[in-house]
């Protein structure tokens, strides 16, 4: 059922109660600027948000993922060339909230609040500024989950139960793939690094800084993590290569790569470009130890100095908590919605063909119900670099995981130093 069929009751319903009055009023260009594959909501949206409000026309502007995001850097920071409306992915969050050219959603006439307890806890966590702002509305999510292929296991001895019951027996279970097949077991130690800085956490809590502000990498959630990842590259079943690289499709195209840890959108992405031919070979299932984290998400804002906020705030109500619009485009594009409503859809448990008719989407589901929502601080891209930095030496050049930590905090501690 396409997201047209669905919402046209909808549509015809809110056209009959504007009445014949809305007719004559003025036409408003609502200007929507978004990236693929989060601009096909917006592009199957328009015209049943044209039948609900005749007036608005929606001028939808999309770039490539990185050219949309520098635009919109630039946008900000001269104010020139704004959209009313703005697709921002979870990464961008952060430095767009601390430019100052984002409306606060939870203050009049938004009142965001109203609405916050309808969406998964954590998507709206993400969304926030340090000062308690939210300057970013989800729309979508992405929850984690590990994606692996069942055929590669079976023919080294490796049961499910032996990927997921503790990390050290994930990465065990690597070893035994690596001897038995040649084949790696994860793309980068450095993957399995960010995952763990990330687990754990409680709602409210940030990654490398507490409440205060105070930073908290000289830690054991820290120097597990890096442990962690020692031991893959010891191991030798990590292929050194970066996610979305030329290397890493073919990786696991190939099944040259037998795992990779990603955001439930991940298995369309294998399904549709990066291995369709691989179909029923791949399964999905929870992170390794009980780890739940998340990757990527969608989000939409509203830059200060559009002249038309009264409309963006009711276009992004309309594609992030209109439940059949979440649940449209949860059918149709397979973005795992944040409204809650719409994960009660029962396609949540539907087979999926390609991983073998696995009911994967409840794998997802359960995946988002256990993340935490994080704090995010306006410092976190720096201090993400200097543990890059450090693990990198702990990798590349056997340096003293407490050593490394250690300097990563006081290096932390300078940089941000007011």
């Amino acid at each position: 059922m396409t997201i047209k069929t669905k919402l046209g009751s909808i549509a015809v319903a809110a056209s009959l109660a504007l009445g014949a009055g809305s007719a004559a009023a003025e036409t408003v260009t609502l200007k929507v600027a978004s990236f693929p594959s989060f601009d096909l909501a917006v592009q199957s949206a328009i015209p049943l948000y044209k039948e609900i409000n005749p007036n608005v026309e929606i001028e939808l502007v999309s770039l490539a993922f990185m050219d949309h995001h520098n635009a919109m850097t630039t946008a900000l920071s001269t104010g020139a060339n704004l959209p009313d409306v703005m697709a921002i992915e979870v990464g961008f969050v952060g430095r767009f909230a601390q430019s100052g050219g984002l409306e606060d959603l939870r203050k009049a006439p938004y009142n965001s609040g109203e609405f916050e307890d309808k969406m998964i806890g954590f998507s709206v966590a993400l969304g926030q500024s340090p000062d308690g702002g939210l300057m970013a509305f989800p729309a979508d999510i992405g929850p984690g989950s590990m994606f692996y292929r069942k055929d590669i296991m079976d023919s080294a001895g490796v049961s499910a139960d032996d990927l997921t019951r503790s990390w050290d027996s994930f990465l065990e279970a690597g070893a035994k793939v690596k001897e038995a097949t040649g084949n790696y077991m994860v793309t980068n130690a450095t993957a399995v690094a960010g995952i763990l800085i990330r687990t754990g956490l409680k709602d409210g809590e940030g990654i490398y800084f507490d409440k205060d502000g105070n930073v908290t990498v000289n830690n054991d959630r820290f120097k597990e993590a890096f442990r962690l990842a020692k031991k893959t590259r010891e191991l030798g079943i990590d292929a050194q290569v970066g996610a979305w690289s030329s290397e890493w499709t073919e990786g696991l195209r190939r099944g040259t790569i037998a795992t990779e840890m990603m955001g439930g959108w991940l298995g369309g992405h294998l399904a549709t470009w990066i291995a369709p031919e691989s179909d029923g070979a791949w399964r999905a299932s929870q992170l390794p130890g009980g780890s739940f984290a998340s990757w990527g998400g969608s989000f939409y804002a509203i830059p200060s100095d559009s002249a038309k906020k009264a409309e963006a705030w009711e276009f992004i109500k309309f594609m992030a908590l209109n439940e059949e619009m979440q649940i449209a485009a949860f059918r149709d594009l397979d973005a795992f919605p944040a409204l809650v409503e719409a994960q009660e859809d029962d396609f949540v448990n539907q087979p999926v063909a390609y991983l073998g008719g696995q009911k994967a989407r409840q794998i997802y589901k359960e995946s988002a119900d256990n993340i935490a929502g994080l704090a995010v601080h306006r410092n976190d891209p720096i201090a993400e670099q200097i543990i890059n930095d450090a693990l990198e030496a702990v990798l590349e050049r056997d340096a003293d995981i407490d050593e490394e930590l250690a300097k990563a905090e006081k290096a932390i501690q300078r940089r941000t130093r007011r």
